[in-house]
């Protein structure tokens, strides 16, 4: 095979013609890295080799764009390139990549998240785990983020009932109301042996104050 022309395209992308006929597309470093020059002799194996580069490139740069907006975990990510390049093996160089280079990193990811979720949500254990988890984070490194936390959840668990539901534990013997805060706190991520018992001492160290 002969490389017949290199023009540019748009932008760093160039127009490379095989042969009079095959057009493919490569950004100007695969074409200096590559040495891809009118009139040169290529067989198929350097073409492959050539366009597996070029495909590369473009996935690690899609991440790239992509992490520009946001944190992702592997699981996302993978999901994303295999989306759109559909190459197993591909999509896994691009990511063993971006984990080389400190771009994908699910326990930063994992610690950052129980922060949210613990500090700013003011989510209780089981709920926390499962948001973490459904972002494709393991179930080991979703605890170990969230193991810091284990004093946090019982003062976030006292702060709602002061804060958000305060307005409906004016009673202690109003069932009806105290049994809508504890099924809130519990889809907050909270069990029902937490929730008994951060009610009961609520009633009590306001009956206190009372007293």
């Amino acid at each position: 095979m002969k490389i017949t022309s290199v023009a540019k395209y748009k932008g760093t992308t160039y127009e490379v013609v095989i042969d009079d006929e095959r057009k493919i597309y490569l950004h100007a470093d695969i074409i200096a890295d590559y040495s891809v020059f009118p009139n040169t002799e290529i067989d198929s194996a350097a073409l492959r080799k050539i366009i597996w580069a070029s495909n590369f490139r473009r996935a690690y740069q899609r991440a790239l764009y992509l992490l520009d907006y946001r944190d992702y975990t592997y699981a996302e990510m993978h999901k994303k390139l295999i989306g759109t390049y559909k190459s197993e093996k591909l999509c896994g160089e691009v990511m063993k990549k971006l984990i080389e280079n400190g771009f994908i990193n699910d326990k930063r990811y994992a610690e950052r998240a129980a922060r949210k979720f613990v500090e700013v949500k003011r989510f209780g254990y089981r709920r926390a785990l499962r948001e973490i988890t459904l972002k494709g984070i393991d179930k080991f490194t979703a605890e170990d983020a969230l193991a810091p936390y284990e004093e946090t959840f019982e003062e976030n668990l006292r702060a709602l009932l002061e804060t958000k539901h305060a307005r409906d534990l004016t009673d202690k013997d109003d069932r009806k109301s105290i049994e809508r805060v504890k099924s809130a706190l519990v889809r907050y991520g909270y069990d029902f042996t937490q929730i008994n018992r951060a009610v009961k001492e609520y009633f009590e160290d306001n009956y206190e104050e009372d007293d």
